[in-house]
């Protein structure tokens, strides 16, 4: 073992059972104990306000929101076990309203007449619907159960406002390394409920390796431990140490935190688009990639690139846009993994061109003129006279001919109706092409 870390006595508690020794390592090391929780420390200090309501029996209703792996259902089991509430866990998604309700009954029933206090633990809140969350509403403002609800997604989209601002949220963060480091050291070196009976330590490539696959992920790190370790055995049953080697052989391809329908997926699409915003091909580059090894949709980041060529790029440089429709052309023609390369070969050039974001500003202040004057005339030059009908009426009448005059304009001529006649809606910026634009619409509008 790598670190010289003590690990900390496993008291039986609340939550113990014959079952689940025989359950999967990452179940059996659920901590039971604050003392037991690694990581979130900005949330659990001693000094932090959640870890005085939890010492002073006080815990309020709360959203515990943060990646997969990082201890929200631990920390909910830990809050029962210390303040001994009834702990009542509920599925989000095999669970109905009148099974909720049955269950919440159940717990006003148990403060009413016993003054014992439930804790009704909902995991992936996000999936509950409007009903089942309308449904806590009653029981939580009362009194009557304190829920704690676990999401990995921002739970201002996925909780209903009104059961939002009766609990506190927590963002819970991924474990970093020494934590994931001090979870595989507790299940080698416990022989209870971990893989302390078998004799096996680890050296510090093993621990890396393990620390690297699990991404900040706990149970990842565990479940990844319990094959090498099971891998080590077949392989080398009288060794004593778990070596990188043994961790390679026994894990998959190691796959990136990430929910392509969640704040993951928009986090990353977001760092995307800024990077190319911010002129830096390198993060743009790496940030598409990180979608894309994700598993991300890579249309989804052509169309994004499509987007950007014309909201921030635009005039700047119009071959933008052509680059951006050729990538995605391109790569549904190609697919994977060849199709990478025009992708890769758009993302770098948007990021590395000039910036303006005049169309968008443009498209804004014409929006401005026709939401503000409404469904203004025509003016009758600019109307079409296809009949003679037309042309009695005056349609058309007056018009100039832009390509009859010096350098194709007409000096003094109008487009815009009467009312708005000097209103300007796109104005270049100096950037690129832009500026070369910008000089001439400055010398047109002087005539």
């Amino acid at each position: 073992m790598s670190a010289a870390r003590r690990p900390v006595p496993r008291d039986r508690g609340l939550f113990d059972g014959g079952a689940r020794r025989d359950g999967p390592l990452a179940e059996r090391m659920r901590p039971r104990a604050m003392e037991h929780l690694v990581g979130q420390r900005h949330l659990l200090a001693p000094d932090k306000a959640l870890a005085r309501a939890i010492a002073e029996d006080r815990a309020p209703s709360m959203i515990l929101w943060g990646p997969p792996g990082c201890g929200k259902t631990s920390l909910a089991r830990v809050i029962a076990e210390r303040t001994r509430a009834v702990f009542e866990p509920f599925s989000a998604v095999g669970g109905g309203v009148p099974e909720l309700r049955a269950l919440l009954e159940a717990a006003r029933e148990r403060r009413a007449f016993r003054g014992e206090r439930t804790i009704v633990f909902v995991d992936e809140i996000h999936r509950f619907n409007k009903a089942q969350q309308d449904a806590l509403l009653p029981a939580v403002e009362r009194g009557d159960a304190v829920l704690i609800g676990a999401t990995t997604e921002n739970p201002s989209f996925s909780v209903n406002a009104a059961l939002l601002s009766r609990a506190r949220v927590f963002h819970l963060s991924a474990l970093d390394d020494a934590a994931i480091a001090e979870v595989v050291e507790r299940a080698l070196a416990d022989s209870i409920d971990g893989l302390g009976a078998r004799g096996r330590t680890a050296d510090d490539d093993a621990v890396a390796a393990l620390v690297s696959l699990a991404d900040g992920d706990a149970r990842r790190a565990l479940s990844a431990l319990e094959a090498a370790v099971e891998h080590a055995g077949s392989v080398d049953p009288g060794g004593v140490t778990l070596t990188r080697a043994h961790v390679e052989a026994s894990a998959g391809a190691r796959t990136l935190r990430h929910d392509k329908h969640g704040d993951a997926h928009y986090d990353l699409a977001s760092a995307f688009i800024k990077s190319m915003r911010g002129s830096d091909p390198d993060a743009a580059l790496y940030w598409m990639m990180r979608l894309l090894e994700a598993g991300d949709d890579p249309l989804f980041v052509a169309r994004r690139m499509l987007i950007f060529a014309s909201e921030d790029v635009g005039n700047a440089d119009p071959r933008a846009l052509a680059v951006a429709v050729d990538a995605d052309r391109a790569f549904q023609r190609l697919g994977m993994p060849e199709g990478l390369y025009p992708l890769a070969h758009a993302c770098l050039f948007l990021a590395s061109v000039p910036k303006s974001d005049g169309v968008k500003r443009a498209i804004a202040a014409a929006r401005e003129l026709v939401a503000r004057h409404g469904t203004l005339d025509v003016p009758n030059k600019l109307r079409n006279a296809p009949t003679r009908l037309a042309r009695e009426e005056g349609h058309g009448a007056g018009y100039r001919y832009p390509h009859d005059h010096e350098d194709h304009f007409a000096p003094g001529e109008t487009y815009l109706p009467d009312a708005l006649v000097g209103a300007r809606v796109y104005e270049p910026s100096n950037q690129g092409l832009e500026q070369t634009i910008r000089e001439r619409l400055a010398r047109l509008r002087a005539r």
